[in-house]
């Protein structure tokens, strides 16, 4: 499933994804409950959580038995592609140049990280 707009996470949210898009197998809220033991949540907080990013698209719900198994329905790459195109976006009128600028604050940067910039343009451009 591909996300068609981005929804901002919570940190807590972003937490729990973390270990959803870490995990090898769809997780459960035990399981969930069990990693996050020392933010002591309820799993009625924790299926707050769940459903929230299921209703954003980020998470997938299936039910076995009685259990529900969440799994990423996008991957921590997409959805990070998303984000940083939505403050380009944003932030910046889609403007590369504009965000590098602010970013350096109108600052020197050193020839490492010139070069560096360089050669992903360069890479980039090559997979058109």
């Amino acid at each position: 499933m591909q996300m068609q707009k981005v929804y901002k996470m919570s940190n807590s949210e972003m937490e729990i994804m973390k270990v959803i898009w870490g995990s090898a197998a769809p997780v459960t809220v035990a399981q969930l409950l069990n990693i996050f033991e020392s933010r002591k949540w309820k799993a009625q907080t924790m299926a707050t959580f769940l459903t929230r990013l299921a209703e954003k698209g980020l998470i997938s719900i299936n039910k076995q038995a009685k259990t529900n198994l969440y799994a990423p329905a996008v991957t921590e790459q997409e959805y990070r592609r998303l984000e940083a195109q939505h403050l380009l976006s944003s932030m910046y009128d889609g403007s590369l140049q504009n965000f590098l600028s602010a970013l350096y604050g109108g600052g020197e940067i050193n020839a490492n990280e010139a070069e560096e910039v360089k050669k992903w343009f360069e890479r980039a451009g090559k997979s058109d």
